[in-house]
């Protein structure tokens, strides 16, 4: 195998967060609410479904490629030549879940994306949790 294609970089972000992977779980698949923390989007929670997430500054192609309801999402996320996946993962915890998000297939030569997203990923997530405060 081609060493240099397998050297990619992954943001992570893993937060306890007090309310059930339920809750979560429709912030995370419902288009209203996704739209409310990411971006505008066309996201169903079905395995090859494509979707786009739109924003002031373009758009991100994706494709779904795993749903377990409560449990994990994982989707292809493609814009601006970054080929990379999303996956989430949520893991009851005492009275709250542990969420993970991890976007992995940054190349060494994508450092600019790659800031990009660790940045992007913290006001995501802060947003998301404004989101599950006020979602029922």
């Amino acid at each position: 195998m081609n060493q240099v294609a397998t050297e990619t970089r992954s943001v992570v972000i893993e937060r306890q967060i007090p309310y059930a992977p339920e809750k979560i779980w429709r912030a995370l698949t419902q288009p209203h609410l996704i739209q409310e923390w990411l971006m505008k989007n066309d996201f169903k929670p079905s395995v090859d479904h494509r979707f786009k997430l739109t924003a002031d500054w373009g758009a991100v192609e994706c494709q779904v490629l795993v749903v377990e309801p409560n449990t994990t999402l994982s989707y292809t996320w493609a814009a601006y030549g970054l080929e990379s996946v999303v996956t989430w993962t949520l893991t009851p915890a005492g009275t709250g879940t542990q969420l993970r998000m991890e976007q992995s297939g940054f190349r060494p030569d994508q450092e600019q994306a790659f800031q990009g997203a660790k940045y992007g990923w913290q006001q995501f997530f802060a947003n998301l949790e404004k989101v599950l405060v006020r979602a029922d």
